[in-house]
């Protein structure tokens, strides 16, 4: 799952949306098929100028070189979109990762620590669904010659753009989420509402997980990616001696696993032997006489004979 906050891309955040309204717009114009709407918390069909009219008339107080909006792309990985298709469909994956950036937005809010700000309703957003990614100019595969800029990626690249208002629903409080100055004190910070960019990221993969009840390995989480990149030393030893791990506690329950099939193999194998066993089994009438020792029986005629033998004399 990868979450990411820019002020700008392909449009000039301080001034108009409409830059960007457009270019998000691409698929439904180079693609000849029902169209896909924008959705907030509330509508589902929303048009691009009604989206560009709220984005621009939201922005009171704001200064000429102030950010007017920001862009949040939230890119779930092949993986995911292949768990959600697996579980819902083609249109129900899409229909629950919209749902699931509603949420988002939702944590989004909360991430201000803002009296009045607590949900989605409290912010002016828009929500775009992609269904593909193209290549760029610095993509390794451009550079190399391999592919052509603007041509379509491979894989299932289903994504959202979210197009978020500086200011919230009232017009009256700014909000950035490239605040993360902790400022002078804990009432400072408060008041200028400070955002964590880490937490935001990492609660919307913790979201996802909850929500869907992905299992997500160690290797696949944004704390793992960013120990790796970004994390000292100890860090990355300590995660490292987490991965060795969970590693050896896969390996156990495989070997677990294997030993019990195959206990349930010859079990079944020697109930299936006995059953064949049945059709053979036949009784033997034993008296407890025949096993008379026959040497003292012997024995004892010889006996008897010798003293016959006697007592005529």
């Amino acid at each position: 799952m990868f979450i990411n906050i820019t002020d700008s891309k392909q449009a000039d955040n301080k001034t108009s949306s409409s830059g960007l309204v457009h270019y998000l717009e691409k698929e439904n114009r180079i693609h000849n098929k029902e169209p896909e709407y924008w959705f907030n918390g509330s509508e589902t069909n929303i048009e691009p100028y009604e989206v560009r009219r709220k984005i621009d008339s939201n922005n009171a107080k704001l200064g000429r070189d102030d950010a007017k909006f920001f862009l949040i792309n939230i890119s779930p990985s092949q993986k995911e979109i292949a768990f959600l298709k697996q579980q819902y469909g083609e249109d129900g994956a899409k229909a629950q990762m919209k749902a699931f950036v509603v949420r988002v937005m939702d944590v989004y809010a909360q991430n201000f620590k803002r009296t009045g700000i607590e949900s989605h309703h409290n912010l002016v957003w828009f929500g775009k669904l992609e269904n593909y990614r193209y290549y760029g100019h610095n993509d390794l595969e451009v550079k190399q010659g391999l592919k052509k800029r603007g041509d379509r990626k491979p894989g299932d690249q289903m994504h959202l753009q979210i197009i978020v208002s500086r200011k919230d629903a009232t017009n009256k409080i700014k909000l950035s989420p490239q605040n993360t100055s902790r400022g002078k004190n804990a009432e400072h910070s408060k008041k200028m509402g400070q955002f964590d960019r880490v937490a935001f990221k990492q609660s919307g993969e913790s979201l996802f997980d909850d929500l869907f009840g992905f299992d997500r390995q160690l290797t696949e989480t944004m704390a793992y990616s960013n120990t790796r990149k970004n994390g000292t030393l100890t860090e990355r030893i300590e995660m490292k001696v987490q991965e060795e791990k969970l590693e050896s506690a896969a390996t156990n329950i495989k070997e677990l696993q294997t030993g019990t099939e195959t206990l349930q193999e010859n079990y079944q194998t020697q109930t299936d032997f006995a059953q064949m066993e049945n059709g053979y089994i036949f009784s033997l009438d034993i008296d407890i006489q025949d096993d008379i020792d026959d040497e003292a029986i012997n024995g004892r005629n010889r006996q008897r004979k010798k003293q016959a033998r006697t007592n005529t004399r």
